[in-house]
C-alpha cells in the first residue's frame, strides 16, 4: 500500500502571533500587568485587529490572559487545579464542603433540568445558588437543583426562599442515603448571570462541572458548577468531588 502526501496547511495568521504574544508574555511582562491596548498592540506586531483578537481570545482560552471589566487585559496568574474524581462520596453542603450557600428559590426547572431529574415539566425543584472562592477571588458558580420529592420534610421551614430555605434543603439531602455520584465536564462560554458573578465578561470561556447525586435509584440532586477557565485546570483522580488547590508558583509563563 502506498502513502498519502498530506498536503501541507500554512498556519494562520492569528496561531502565529498568539505564539510570539506568548513569548511577549513571558519576557516583558509579570503576571496582573495590564497589556497595551488592541490599538497600540497590532501596530506594534504589524497585524489587523481583527486577527489580534483572535489571537488574545485564544490565549485567554489557555489560562494566559484575562479580561476583567473596567480594567482591561491583564496577564493571568497560574492556574488552580481542579480535581475531579469519583471516590468522595458526600452530599452537597456536608462539612468539608467549600461552597458558600447564597440563595434558594421554588419553582418550575429548565426543560434539560427536568428531563436529567425525571421529573414532571410542572413539579417544583427547589434551585439552590452557591458560590466558591479561593484567596478571594471568585472561582465558580453553581446551581444546585433538588426536586421536591427529596426532601419532603421542609414543610416546618419558614423561609420560603434566601439563604436559611438553602440550608435546609441542604441539611434534609443528608438523610438520604447516596449511592452514587457521576461527573461530565464540558467547555462552555459564560451565560450573563455566571460572568458577573464570577467577574468575567459575558462569553468568556468557563468549565462546567455538572454531577448527579443518585440515591434510591434515581437523580435526587443536580449540580451544574461553572468553573471559570482562565483560572482553572482540571485534574483526574480518585480524591472525589471538586477540589480547587493552587499549583506551584511560576511566573506568567
Amino acid at each position: 500500500m502506498g502513502t498519502t502526501q498530506l498536503e501541507t496547511v500554512p498556519e494562520p495568521k492569528y496561531w502565529h502571533l498568539r505564539t510570539v504574544l506568548s513569548e511577549a508574555l513571558d519576557s516583558e511582562f509579570t503576571v496582573g500587568e495590564i497589556l497595551p491596548n488592541e490599538r497600540d498592540l497590532a501596530a506594534r506586531f504589524g497585524v489587523a485587529r481583527a486577527t489580534l483578537r483572535q489571537a488574545l481570545e485564544q490565549l485567554e482560552l489557555e489560562g494566559r490572559l484575562q479580561r476583567r471589566r473596567g480594567v482591561g487585559t491583564t496577564v493571568a496568574p497560574p492556574r488552580m487545579g481542579v480535581s475531579v474524581g469519583t471516590a468522595q462520596h458526600a452530599w452537597p453542603g456536608g462539612p468539608l464542603d467549600a461552597w458558600q450557600t447564597l440563595d434558594c428559590a421554588l419553582g418550575t426547572p429548565p426543560a434539560t433540568v427536568a428531563e436529567t431529574l425525571v421529573t414532571g415539566r410542572d413539579e417544583p425543584v427547589h434551585t439552590v445558588r452557591r458560590s466558591r472562592v479561593s484567596h478571594g477571588q471568585p472561582v465558580a458558580a453553581e446551581l444546585l437543583y433538588v426536586p421536591a420529592e427529596s426532601v419532603p420534610d421542609l414543610s416546618g421551614i419558614d423561609a420560603p426562599s434566601g439563604a436559611a430555605r438553602a440550608r435546609a434543603v441542604l441539611r434534609e439531602l443528608q438523610h438520604l442515603e447516596l449511592e452514587r455520584q457521576e461527573n461530565t465536564v464540558e467547555l462552555g462560554s459564560a451565560r450573563a448571570d455566571d460572568a458577573r458573578e464570577l467577574d468575567r465578561l459575558p462569553g468568556a470561556p468557563v468549565l462546567v462541572v455538572t454531577t448527579r447525586f443518585i440515591a434510591r435509584g434515581r437523580t435526587a440532586a443536580l449540580s451544574v458548577a461553572t468553573y471559570r477557565a482562565d483560572t482553572c485546570r482540571l485534574t483526574f483522580g480518585d480524591s472525589g468531588g471538586v477540589q480547587i488547590h493552587h499549583g506551584p508558583e511560576r511566573q506568567a509563563s
